[in-house]
């Protein structure tokens, strides 16, 4: 009777790549207790933008066919949540610029490892502490009166929707990483651009209230997209400046083919800096 021997080296290369993301995604969560700065900092600025937002400007800033404060409070908080996944782009980038400007990366691709999950798991590792700070901004936004009104379900999708949003921008953030000097430029070149995109949408200001040239770009914006969605499946105030629009009437498949297209393109640029990365 001969016995059937799996030959040594022969491994599934998709679960090699699962396992080494992780891995890496593990070794990326265990420097969150060695620097609880970077917790803190990462979960003050969106708390600080609720609160500046809530109490200083909502008064200030009308929601078409919603009047009074709470009804801005309800508006903000989809805002803020999409911003604050947005801004992901920084710790994927500043995290691995600063692995290859420790030699880390040349280590990494001299060792029998899958490239994607190399970058797979920086990106799941900041996916999970991406999760945690959204949960503090839900507490931060029952704390000023945000509530969700169309069940736990739909809320649920609408959280679902933005972890989806931080993992694309996550591989934003990864290829930019892999592509600047050190982290102190990939820091400024995660977040520059990220600014004007932020605030040329719904996020803080309804695209009613926008000059008249800037609300289809508004509209069309994929941070207003993810606002969008959410704030549907949340129930909360959404006014439009073109209410029959595909993405007033579409938005939570605007947001899924927002999120699949950054994918479809940043996931395999970044796997591709990878692999001829060198540390600067």
């Amino acid at each position: 009777m001969s016995a059937t021997v799996e030959r040594p080296g022969r491994v599934n290369p998709l679960s090699r790549a699962l396992s080494d993301a992780g891995v890496l995604a593990w070794r990326s969560l265990k420097r969150i207790p060695r620097t609880p700065d970077m917790l803190i900092y990462a979960t003050i600025q969106p708390i600080m933008f609720v609160l500046l937002f809530a109490y200083v400007f909502g008064n200030a800033i009308p929601i078409p066919g919603f009047p009074g404060a709470r009804a801005y409070r309800e508006f903000l908080m989809s805002g803020i949540f999409a911003q604050t996944m947005a801004f992901a782009v920084a710790s994927a980038s500043v995290g691995l610029a600063d692995d290859m400007s420790k030699g880390l990366i040349d280590r990494f691709r001299s060792l029998p490892m899958a490239r994607s999950g190399v970058i797979a798991g920086r990106v799941v590792g900041d996916l999970v502490f991406n999760a945690f700070v959204m949960l503090v901004m839900v507490i931060c936004g029952f704390i000023v009166g945000w509530r969700w009104h169309n069940g736990f379900g739909q809320a649920l999708a609408a959280f679902a929707i933005l972890l989806l949003f931080a993992f694309a921008m996550l591989w934003v953030g990864a290829l930019i990483g892999l592509s600047v000097g050190g982290p102190e430029v990939a820091s400024s070149a995660g977040l520059i651009w990220l600014f004007p995109l932020t605030f040329l949408s719904n996020a803080f200001v309804p695209t009613p209230n926008l000059p008249s040239g800037l609300q289809p770009v508004a509209e069309w914006n994929p941070i207003s997209s993810i606002v969008a969605a959410c704030r549907h499946l949340f129930g909360n105030p959404s006014p439009f400046a073109s209410p029959d629009g595909f993405p007033a009437q579409h938005p939570v498949w605007l947001s899924l083919i927002w999120c699949a297209l950054i994918i479809a393109v940043f996931a395999p640029l970044a796997v591709r800096k990878y692999r001829s990365a060198t540390s600067h």
